[in-house]
């Protein structure tokens, strides 16, 4: 709550330097490439990811070097499986956008692993973390009845505090926002079993992002794919692995600024 509160007496003040920031900020494109594929052998697993630029890879020159095929590659290794994804991503969605337009474009009727990336847009665009909540309960329902057999890692909101593209005070002021809603998200995705959380809280050096200051560099999504897909495995080490196409078995030992040009 003091973190809000502080968020809200502080923002008034760099509202200035948010508005020249929206206005100024280069504008930026998803990474090339088909939006499915497949990587390794073994049983048939799928894994879908939708959500934000970082599903559409935005600093990635291939979807197959982003979050999806690098988490699809981390996967592949650890479950010693064929990891078929698919990646429905879209630049500056915010949550709603992802619950109303994106998830509807899923084609795949089963799924063994879900990557979820949303929120960051939400908190450039001042929604209010109430909303944030609800609309995130909402996706995880979600997903949980169209896929209920399929493990959902979702992406924690990232230090924005240290995000290069964002100038000081505002920097720190969205930074203390992203906190507030990143508990909000450990809360929301610990009621649903099959939901995880995956923690971003590395070290927002300026080499760890792309070009544009605020998207991961082609590094940092090779990292990011390994974080998420040990959390999966994490998770399927409890249960079963595998339900949407085989059956069960135990996994191998392994283991933005949204402003519509920037936007995460």
């Amino acid at each position: 709550m003091l973190r809000i509160l502080l968020f809200w007496a502080l923002f008034p003040f760099v509202l200035p330097q948010a508005l020249r920031l929206r206005q100024n900020a280069p504008r930026v494109t998803g990474a090339g490439g088909p939006k499915k594929g497949s990587m390794g052998s073994g049983k048939p697993l799928q894994l879908i990811a939708v959500g934000d630029s970082i599903i559409s890879g935005v600093g990635a020159p291939v979807l197959a070097k982003a979050l999806v095929g690098q988490t699809a590659r981390q996967l592949s290794e650890r479950l010693d499986a064929r990891i078929h994804w698919a990646a429905y991503g879209g630049i500056g969605a915010r949550s709603h956008k992802v619950l109303n337009q994106l998830l509807p474009r899923i084609s795949e009727t089963a799924a063994d692993f879900i990557v979820l990336s949303v929120g960051v847009n939400d908190i450039t665009a001042l929604s209010r973390l109430s909303a944030w909540e609800r609309q995130l309960e909402a996706l995880l329902s979600t997903l949980a009845d169209r896929f209920p057999d399929a493990v959902v890692a979702v992406a924690g909101i990232p230090p924005l505090g240290g995000f290069p593209l964002l100038p000081q005070p505002l920097r720190a002021v969205f930074g203390l926002r992203a906190v507030s809603f990143d508990i909000a998200s450990r809360r929301i995705i610990a009621r649903h079993p099959l939901a995880v959380h995956v923690p971003l809280d590395f070290d927002p050096h300026p080499d760890k992002f792309s070009p544009d200051g605020f998207h991961p560099s082609e590094e940092s999504y090779a990292e990011f794919g390994h974080m998420v897909a040990q959390r999966i495995a994490d998770r399927c080490g409890a249960g079963a692995v595998g339900t949407s196409t085989t059956p069960a078995a135990p996994p191998a030992a392994g283991g933005g600024v949204d402003h519509g040009r920037g936007a995460a």
